[in-house]
């Protein structure tokens, strides 16, 4: 069995890539992916066992955090990270077994064989990924619900990281991680079982992403309204990307009064609305747009770029040597800055040295957004929104969350902001937004037309919103509130944020710019039948449905 991986929206020809995924990561990468999550749910076996008894091992926990979230679509495209993870992950898994045995454990007679597999040369690994990727499952319906659970548990994955960098975790979102890759291998669960699983997921969903959130604003203060300016300086400046904000507050502090300008690029834009990073002057504006433009965007940027997560596409060799990675990031040939050690932050150094050999950045654009419209900011402004509703100078919201991407077809998402009555509200988190929000579209009473949450992650502020105000219009089902869902999806951690809105009661979201691959006819006809879940066609139709 070869490469056949259909984990994100731009999977090929819509079925799934079979050769080279349309992310560019290589056949062999997307197996090896494919053994590693194979070995974590053998751990997972054990450590669902272990948490029954108490024993919960804390590096355990972490390491399957993070392998999780190296395999998310443009994170990792490094063979050799992976092999390296999966010898690991069986070192962990053996260990837990005989740590179970000696506590008088006792363990299922009938084992899956990801709980017991032992690999004795390099070949039987590439052997044994051949043998266990997405198509092992060959019940369609089975294969599309564990595929969902998986994709939205590695999604969990994510938010949990960047928690857990910040000092917060939650022990309970690290079991369920395990209960739920453990019963993936479960051939006894049917269908109704692993949908019912599956809601769970977006219980711990909606979970992680308000752990996330406490974790971002307890430690650098709650979003505030901000002007963002797009154009650049004359300094010499880093490109900070991906999502991580532990990593930009340790790169502002190790960048202060070395004449080093730093810019957010891409799903790092919303930390220009943190308090914290106010302070620093030399924080600069965001340079560019979504992930997808990247190969323009870096090479014109001139400056060092650091990729602190998702997304990351291959770079080319005109600013390849410009390109660092960190945490879970990799890819062949790049720099890579690591964990610090015994407790210590990251070592900048040799980025910020790069740095100041190069060129300022070439302007690419004038101007300024506005963003940091998270819950607490826009529930300081509930009265107004409120009176502005019962006005009818606000007749509908319209969340348009969710990711950008590389296709044509998402010029979709730009047609139906422009074309949405004036009357309409957008509320909008993750790079979709870059669709969007360079847009006059104008306010209403002062109200901007487009309030821009922040990261993908930051979708949970959209639901407090949602629930605030069905509260605030004394309502009975958040579905009667003025608001509809157009979202655009593109990875795995827009899968848990899907799930999280649907444990959340949400119905009628529109999904695009096509339904995920991996839900089967039968998976799909339930998602219709039960959450009244739609796929896109046209603005104009479109607008109409949405009211």
């Amino acid at each position: 069995m070869g490469m056949f991986c259909y984990q994100c929206q731009e999977t090929a020809k819509g079925t799934g890539c079979t050769i080279r995924g349309v992310c560019g990561k290589t056949d062999d990468v997307a197996k090896m992916q494919d053994l590693l999550i194979y070995v974590l749910k053998g751990i997972s076996v054990y450590g669902v066992k272990a948490r029954k008894a108490d024993n919960i091992d804390d590096e355990t926990d972490k390491f399957i955090m993070e392998s999780l979230f190296s395999t998310i679509t443009n994170v990792n495209f490094d063979k050799e990270y992976f092999i390296d993870r999966i010898k690991q992950g069986l070192a962990i898994r053996d260990k837990m077994r005989e740590t179970l045995a000696k506590n008088g454990i006792k363990l299922d007679a009938d084992l899956p064989d990801a709980a017991l597999w032992i690999p004795n040369t390099p070949e039987e690994l590439e052997e044994k990924a051949d043998a266990v990727g997405v198509l092992a499952t060959e019940n369609e319906d089975i294969r599309s619900l564990r595929q969902l659970i998986t994709y939205g548990v590695k999604g969990m994955a994510a938010y949990a990281k960047h928690a857990y960098v910040l000092g917060y975790e939650n022990k309970e979102i690290m079991g369920f991680m395990q209960k739920a890759l453990a019963a993936t291998l479960d051939d006894t669960l049917g269908v109704q079982e692993l949908v019912d699983l599956t809601m769970e997921t977006g219980k711990y969903g909606v979970d992680v992403m308000a752990l996330l959130d406490q974790a971002n604003t307890a430690t650098y203060g709650h979003p505030e309204i901000t002007k963002v300016d797009i154009g650049v300086r004359n300094n010499p400046g880093i490109l900070i990307s991906g999502h991580d904000l532990k990593d930009l507050d340790e790169l502002l502090q190790q960048t202060e009064g070395t004449g080093v300008d730093v810019y957010t690029h891409g799903e790092m834009l919303p930390a220009q609305y943190y308090p914290a990073f106010k302070k620093y002057a030399h924080f600069a504006g965001n340079y560019g747009n979504a992930w997808w433009k990247q190969d323009k965007e870096f090479e014109s940027f001139n400056g060092p770029i650091l990729m602190t997560t998702n997304c990351l596409i291959p770079p080319k060799d005109s600013y390849k040597d410009r390109v660092y990675t960190t945490s879970v990031v990799g890819f062949p040939g790049l720099k890579h800055i690591p964990d610090g050690e015994n407790g210590k932050g990251k070592d900048f150094s040799q980025i910020i040295e790069h740095a100041k050999k190069c060129d300022p950045p070439k302007e690419i654009e004038k101007g300024e957004i506005v963003g940091g419209f998270a819950h607490h900011t826009v529930l300081s402004l509930a009265d107004k929104v409120i009176e502005a509703v019962k006005s009818g100078a606000i007749r509908k919201f319209i969340v348009m969350a969710g990711c950008d991407g590389r296709m044509k077809s998402r010029d979709y998402y730009r047609e139906f902001a422009e074309k949405l009555p004036h009357d309409t509200i957008i509320l909008t988190a993750g790079c979709a937004k870059y669709k969007y929000n360079k847009l006059d579209l104008g306010d209403i009473g002062g109200i901007p037309r487009v309030l821009d949450a922040g990261q993908c992650n930051d979708s949970y502020s959209l639901a407090v919103i949602a629930l605030k105000l069905k509260e605030a219009f004394g309502l009975d089902d958040v579905n009667k509130l003025p608001i509809s869902y157009n979202i655009a999806w593109y990875e795995q951690k827009a899968v848990i944020v899907l799930l999280a809105l649907l444990y959340l009661g949400v119905k009628n979201i529109h999904l695009g710019p096509t339904l995920p691959a991996f839900l089967s006819p039968n998976v799909a006809s339930v998602l219709v039948e039960k959450f009244g879940i739609s796929g896109i066609s046209n603005v104009e139709e479109d607008l109409k449905k949405l009211g």
